[in-house]
Parts: C-alpha cells; structure tokens; sequence
C-alpha cells in the first residue's frame, strides 16, 4: 500500500477520533452529573455533534476525503467516487478512531463517571438508543437519515464551494438530521461512531455501567448501511 493511501487511511483513524471525542464529548456534558452542562438539552447535543463533525472534517479533510463513517464510505464505493481496495481499510481505521474518542471521553470526565447513577444516562454518552424499541420503525429512522446523509454528501460534490466552506456544509447536514430526524433513535447514522463508543462503554472500568445493548447494536450498523446503498443507487439516476 503506497504512502497516500496509508495517509489517507490515517485521516480517517484521527478524524473518526476528533468526531467522537467532541460527540460524545457534548453527550457527556449533557448526561453525566455535575458536569457545568447537565441537563441542557438535544438542542446542545445537536449542536455539538455538528460542530464535531465540522471539525473533523477539517481537521481530517486535507488528508483524505474525510468520510469518517462506514456507511459514508461504502455509499461513495457504490456511486463509483471511492476505491473498493479501500473500504476494509477504511472501516477498521473508522472503528479504531471511535473506540480510541470514546476512551478520550472517558478519560476528560473522569471524576463524573462516579457521579452518575442512571445507567441509561452512562450508555447514552458513548450510543445511540431508541426512544421507543421497535426495531423495524428503528431501522427505517437510521436508513432514511443516512439516506439524508449519503445523498447530501453525494449532491455536494456536484457543487462548487468557496474553499474551506465544505466541512460548514457537511456540518448544516448534520445538524438538520439531528434536529429532525434525530428524536426517535438517536441518529446514529454512522455504524463506527455507535459500534467503537458501545465497544469502549462494555470495557471500560466504570462504575454502575449496566449492560452496553448489545442487542441494538445491528440497527444503528444495519440501517446507515442499507440507506447509504439507496442513497448511491438514488444519486447514480440522478446524474
């Protein structure tokens, strides 16, 4: 594998890590107690993750194309912008990325873990969940965001932005899913940023954890998949 792709394949490890960090960073200041931002709202976790996401994208984007997202990445491989050869390499540095933002988490609210009773609250910062379990309405909320997802992203690169004006855009994306299509399951729309977060929540040493849902866990990798493809399939008629 030559230097580029290894540079490429390292943007996505750091800029999956900068998007979970700053993620589940603001779920963390929201959930856990005595933290100086508990309670403050969806609206503060929308916000944040789309600022995460803008950062990332910066901070990642001049490396590589910045999908930070599996799903993103096998929609782009379907619609015929990214190499097959890269996807597996892709998805384990995605993977990697997001266990590693969520160990960071961990670590920046370390004396709140103690605090915080509700295992639900616990779980929440590092997952998604479902407001009402039922999993085939769960699985059509994350297909049709990330169809939102994929098929913006996708429209954009059909666009001419001023430069350094994308990852704003990419940002606006994901704060319109989160404020509207956000309620029902958490919006994971992204199966790194749910799968590595749920994996670090299960090994991490922290007191009344509960259990990491293990039993959610295929929705939020299933579903982004699924409306990552029909997404592809919908913007390959449209050009």
């Amino acid at each position: 594998m030559d230097t580029s792709n290894m540079t490429q394949i390292f943007s996505e490890f750091l800029g999956t890590l900068i998007l979970v960090l700053l993620g589940d960073g603001v779920c963390a200041a929201v959930n856990l107690k005595k933290s100086k931002a508990e309670a403050s709202g969806w609206i503060v976790i929308a916000f944040g993750w789309a600022m995460a996401v803008t950062m990332a994208v910066y901070i990642s984007g001049f490396m590589g194309p910045a999908h930070l997202n599996p799903a993103v990445t096998i929609g782009m491989a379907i619609a015929g912008n990214f190499a097959w050869s890269l996807v597996v390499p892709f998805i384990i540095a995605q993977i990697v990325g997001a266990v590693v933002g969520a160990v960071l988490v961990w670590l920046a609210y370390l004396p709140h873990w103690e605090q915080t009773e509700d295992q639900g609250a616990i779980l929440g910062t590092f997952a998604t969940g479902p407001a009402i379990r039922n999993y085939p309405a769960n699985m059509v909320t994350e297909i049709i965001g990330t169809f939102v997802l994929v098929l913006g992203l996708l429209a954009f690169s059909q666009n001419s932005f001023t430069d350094g004006l994308t990852p704003i855009a990419v940002g606006a994306l994901i704060l319109a899913i989160g404020l509207s299509l956000g309620g029902p399951t958490g919006y994971a729309i992204n199966p790194a940023r749910d799968f590595g977060p749920r994996l670090a929540h299960q090994l991490l040493p922290i007191p009344t954890k509960g259990d990491s849902d293990w039993s959610y866990s295929w929705v939020p990798i299933v579903g982004p998949v699924i409306g990552a493809a029909i997404a592809a399939g919908v913007y390959m008629l449209m050009v």
